[in-house]
């Protein structure tokens, strides 16, 4: 119960800028959250590159932050959820390189699957560069937009203030550009 209240004033502290608060927090609950990643994932290092990251990201947005009551047990929730995206994204890097000798069919990739490809080879990696300069401003707004922030093209239109399918032919476009530079 002592750790409970000592771990909530911590956290009042830290929301209001107190970074020895953010310190101490870190401090007592960074081998306990590693500990608790270890048993959840079975991986000490993506553990303790997940409990980094929560902590990186609690800092970043202290001023943000809502009221908790179980310190530790918010943080064992938002390192869970880190656990799983970082777990999602390995995976998702697995399958692209077991997939980098299959023939190259650009548009049936995922936007990392077609990364991990380009970052394999400089000359890929040059052209790439040069493809990319080739989209307009708003090619690349919608291409940022749909791979790298993951949104859908129901988000993209809502955001850009354009519709749906307007986002989609948007994207087709620059994936039709990107294709026919990157063949080249």
């Amino acid at each position: 119960m002592e750790n409970k209240l000592t771990h909530h004033l911590l956290w009042e502290r830290l929301r209001s800028g107190d970074k020895d608060a953010f310190f101490d927090l870190y401090a007592a609950l960074y081998y306990p959250l590693v500990n608790f990643g270890i048993r959840v994932c079975a991986d000490s290092d993506i553990s303790s590159e997940a409990t980094d990251l929560v902590f990186t990201t609690i800092w970043e947005k202290h001023e943000t932050l809502n009221r908790v009551d179980n310190v530790e047990a918010y943080l064992r929730t938002f390192l869970k959820r880190k656990l799983i995206r970082i777990l999602e994204r390995k995976k998702k890097l697995s399958v692209a390189l077991s997939n980098a000798g299959a023939d190259g069919d650009w548009m049936e990739m995922s936007y990392e699957e077609f990364i991990v490809k380009v970052q394999s080879d400089e000359l890929v990696r040059y052209q790439l560069k040069n493809a990319l300069d080739k989209l307009t401003f708003r090619q690349k707004q919608l291409i940022h937009l749909k791979f790298f922030d993951g949104l859908s093209y129901e988000q993209i239109a809502e955001q850009t203030n354009q519709t749906i399918k307007t986002a989609y032919n948007t994207v087709y476009d620059a994936l039709k550009v990107l294709r026919k530079e990157l063949k080249a």
